[in-house]
């Protein structure tokens, strides 16, 4: 068998929540993807190495979404089929002003959090706005939905507008599922 191996580094404040507690979300990780995760917590380099290929996609997956902010158990719904994990760089809608990036994350956070849970609870996706990036995890046709909220919130758009845009892109959802179902 052939083994492979990914190397991916992350922030090294974020190491402690990925080896948690005596090592069990590192193990955790090890054990639902079969793979096994060497971690680098003075670098903040991660390597992972396994044989199954898919294994090793989601462990980095998984690994990259920790990196990016997201509680572990969040993290880990990425093992399940149909969830996907997004980011986008805030460095895509502005130049180098940090005034600029402050005042972006505060839009999609919002006033004590509810752009993001409004956003989270609209498209039943977890957003985790962390350094330059924006993470999301979502099942596989609702991640776009969040993404395109929240690429529009970095453009400019009223909130207003793009809670209206999620609210009928929701009721859409829900009626070709329904639909589906029939």
């Amino acid at each position: 068998m052939t083994e492979f191996i990914y190397e991916l580094k992350i922030p090294r404040e974020r190491i402690a929540v990925l080896i948690g507690k005596e090592g069990d979300i590192k193990k955790e990780i090890e054990s639902a993807t079969k793979t096994s995760l060497n971690v680098d917590s003075k670098e903040g380099d991660v390597f992972i190495k396994g044989e199954d290929g898919l294994g090793m996609y989601t462990a980095r997956e998984v690994v990259q979404a920790i990196g990016r902010g997201f509680n572990p158990n969040t993290a880990m719904l990425l093992l399940k089929n149909d969830y996907v994990f997004d980011t986008l760089s805030m460095n895509d809608f502005i130049g180098k002003s940090k005034d600029t990036m402050i005042r972006l994350k505060g839009r999609v956070i919002g006033k004590e959090g509810k752009c993001r849970t409004t956003i989270e609870e609209l498209t039943e996706c977890y957003v985790s706005v962390y350094g330059k990036t924006i993470g999301i995890i979502g099942a596989a046709d609702h991640v776009p939905m969040a993404r395109q909220a929240i690429e529009s919130l970095l453009r400019g758009s009223p909130h207003a507008n793009v809670y209206k845009w999620l609210e009928k892109k929701r009721r859409e959802l829900k009626k070709s599922r329904l639909l589906g179902s029939l």
